[in-house]
């Protein structure tokens, strides 16, 4: 077998309606499919946003150096993620294996996902959680603010009832231990608030751990992060810290399969929950990838972060179900699922 062609999309899928009032533009995304001369066909996502010429450029080099070589014999783990994912559909789609099996033991079927907003005036979020509630979520991620964060939370419980519950991650905006120590009090009275995740800086985990003494809430760090022009990697080193400094509860955790895997194993050592950000606000491919590890992850028992049911369009077409704040775990070889190659060519701006 061989690989015949390797093509590149840059797309850029709006985001639905609630979402885009406040943002319009979330990440314009790289999708690839590698096709082989035996008909198989591997689609990839990359979790790395707005390219510039450069680096797609190096990104459709390194593709093409992959023409006329057996994909089964290219170290995928040594790829872009982008790359890894399509050639990991392949092998599997070439062995009549799920991707999952190339990571370990299956542990779910199922793998739990939050409902998401971004940050919004408090009303918003309310009706999201409304939103939310009535698709079967029992968990909202919520970018917060420190102004309207309380006022927000207060909003989400009259709108979605008791049981729902709140991940408040402030992207670090609460700035300093005082501020997150106080409106961490104010949170907690609700009996709504899943986790605290990333409410301050990372550079002095004393301060995490002083934060913890004085809340119930569980807090969080996420690990590794996709983001503009690169990703910041996921050291398990730095949970490894983390857990020795006894700062924080649960793990986010971002990046690459094998940087995942790496530092779950450390948190699993350690008792401590995760959950998994991959993909993010992603297309689907990614996080369809992203599903087939945590499927293997015994600690990843938290609701996940991959969420392109927040775009406008389905770029699977359906093949990936999400079913009352589930993903389920798709079948059969690879990864499981499609891209609708019309929707990407109407959605593709490169």
């Amino acid at each position: 077998m061989k690989v015949t062609t390797v093509e590149l999309f840059h797309v850029d899928v709006p985001m639905i309606p609630a979402i885009a009032k406040y943002r319009t533009k979330i990440y314009d995304i790289t999708l690839c499919r590698i096709t082989t001369d035996e008909g198989l066909c591997g689609v990839g996502e990359s979790a790395v946003y707005h390219l510039d010429a450069a680096s797609r450029e190096r990104l459709d080099g390194i593709g093409q150096s992959y023409v006329g070589k057996n994909p089964l014999l290219i170290d995928a783990f040594e790829q872009p993620s982008l790359f890894e994912c399509a050639l990991f559909d392949i092998a599997g789609q070439a062995y009549g294996i799920p991707v999952w099996q190339f990571f370990g033991q299956k542990v779910r079927d199922r793998i739990p996902v939050s409902y998401w907003s971004c940050a919004m005036e408090p009303q918003d979020s309310a009706a999201e959680a409304e939103v939310g509630a009535s698709l079967g979520f029992t968990n909202h991620k919520l970018k917060a603010r420190s102004w309207n964060i309380v006022e927000t939370v207060r909003l989400m419980k009259e709108a979605a009832g008791p049981e729902y519950m709140v991940g408040v991650d402030p992207n670090l905006e609460f700035g300093q231990l005082h501020v997150a120590s106080r409106l961490a009090g104010e949170l907690e009275a609700f009996g709504t608030v899943s986790n605290l995740e990333d409410p301050i800086p990372h550079n002095q985990l004393s301060h995490y751990r002083m934060l913890r003494e004085k809340t119930h809430l569980p807090l969080a760090i996420h690990f590794g992060a996709p983001q503009a022009g690169g990703a910041r990697p996921c050291r398990s080193g730095d949970v490894l810290s983390a857990v020795k400094a006894e700062c924080i509860d649960y793990a986010t955790l971002g990046g690459s399969v094998l940087e995942v895997r790496k530092a779950a194993a450390v948190a699993e050592a350690a008792d401590m929950p995760c959950w998994v950000q991959m993909g993010g606000v992603c297309l689907g491919v990614l996080a369809a990838y992203s599903v087939h590890l945590q499927a293997t992850l015994k600690n990843a028992t938290l609701p996940c972060d991959e969420l392109p049911f927040v775009r406008d369009v389905d770029l699977l077409g359906g093949s990936m179900t999400l079913d009352q704040g589930h993903f389920v775990l798709p079948e059969g070889p690879g990864l499981g699922v499609e891209l609708d190659m019309d929707l990407v060519q109407r959605y593709r701006v490169g």
